[in-house]
This record gives structure tokens, sequence and C-alpha cells, in this order.
């Protein structure tokens, strides 16, 4: 069963600039949700340091389409790009089986 397209972005935060970085990801993760047609992200910090973003959307067209368009929140694109020390490049997964469960209560 496919379950739409999904991307993970990778970052390397400033030193000092995680909480910033979380902001502005969250309100620029909203934006995407609200404006583009995203279905969402979570944001994930690795044991090395690494941050890592896993979103959803419901097919790579949508995302190649929402990426030719100006950010969706400017604001809180630039707090995030000012706390970001390396950003990598995406990985782009096509989901062939979704067995995740949501979390009662979560966000």
């Amino acid at each position: 069963m496919k379950t739409g397209f999904c991307v993970i972005y990778r970052f390397r935060v400033r030193p000092g600039a995680e909480d910033t970085f979380r902001h502005g990801w969250a309100q620029l993760t909203k934006a995407i949700r609200d404006r583009r047609g995203g279905l969402g992200s979570r944001l994930h910090r690795t044991d090395e340091g690494l941050w890592l973003a896993y979103a959803q959307w419901p097919n790579r067209d949508a995302w190649e389409r929402a990426r030719q368009l100006e950010t969706a929140d400017p604001d809180a694109a630039r707090t995030m790009g000012e706390s970001i020390e390396e950003s990598l490049p995406p990985i782009l997964l096509e989901p062939e089986i979704d067995l995740l469960e949501p979390l009662a209560g979560s966000l």
C-alpha cells in the first residue's frame, strides 16, 4: 500500500541555537502544512547531535510544486536558517508499508 511521499531533512545546528532552531522549524513546518499542502513533520535529534526532520507529503508532485514556490513563512525560514551550521542533502522516500500508530494525545 502506497502511503504518500516522505523526505528526511538533516541539519547540524549551531551550538547554543537549538531553541531558536526548534522554534523556526515548528513555525515553518506549520506554514508548509497550512499553505503548501504538506502533511506535517517530526523533528528528531540523534545521539551524535544531528537533527533530522521526517516530513510527509500526499505525493512527490505536491512536494516538488511546493519547492518551486517562495517559502511559506519567510520569518520562520530566516530564524531557522540563522541557527543552521550545515544542511545536508535531503533523502527522498517512497513509502511501501506504513505501520506507524499516532501517539494518543500527541500534538
